[in-house]
């Protein structure tokens, strides 16, 4: 295997794994009597990312890595994991909304809004770049710039009126 093919590999798994606690979490959100809000857009962000990664398989597999990238890329996995490690039960890939829970102040929550979504953006772009597909990381950072206004707007709407309940 290539060094391209366990670089997307290893993000595959990540990306399966994540699914899988985000499920994890959700259910027990719901359970608290949480309430996911805009799930509507929910199934434009599964359609996104896995465009993305399908693509990279399909156009990454024999190119040669590069090394900038590639420590960029590995410094992104840093904070993704200071982000969830953050949020921890309370991190899921939909807008789930617990009566009576407060924001997350801890950890990157502390110095941004959002940066869960500063960090995916900041892979979308970089992960093609590693394989010198500069074209490739415009097309889905602009994708996902869009998607994630969405996102934003509709999580900032929810927890909005939350604290107003």
């Amino acid at each position: 295997m290539t060094p391209a093919i366990w670089l997307l590999a290893f993000v595959t798994a990540q990306r399966i794994a994540e699914l899988v606690w985000a499920q994890r979490n959700t259910r027990a959100l719901l359970a608290r009597g949480g309430r996911e809000i805009a799930g509507e857009h929910y199934p434009l962000i599964v359609a996104l990312h896995a465009a993305w990664l399908a693509g990279l398989w399909g156009q990454a597999g024999d190119l040669v890595l590069d090394p900038f990238w590639l420590g960029a890329y590995a410094g992104l996995q840093t904070l993704r994991v200071w982000v969830l490690a953050s949020m921890g039960r309370r991190w899921t890939t939909r807008i789930i909304v617990v009566p009576g829970e407060t924001l997350v102040q801890r950890g990157p929550f502390r110095l941004i809004s959002h940066p869960n979504y500063l960090v995916v953006a900041g892979e979308i772009a970089v992960l093609p770049l590693c394989f010198g597909l500069s074209a490739y990381a415009a097309i889905f950072s602009i994708l996902n710039a869009v998607v994630t206004t969405i996102r934003i707007r509709a999580e900032g709407g929810a927890l909005r009126r939350a604290a107003l309940q």
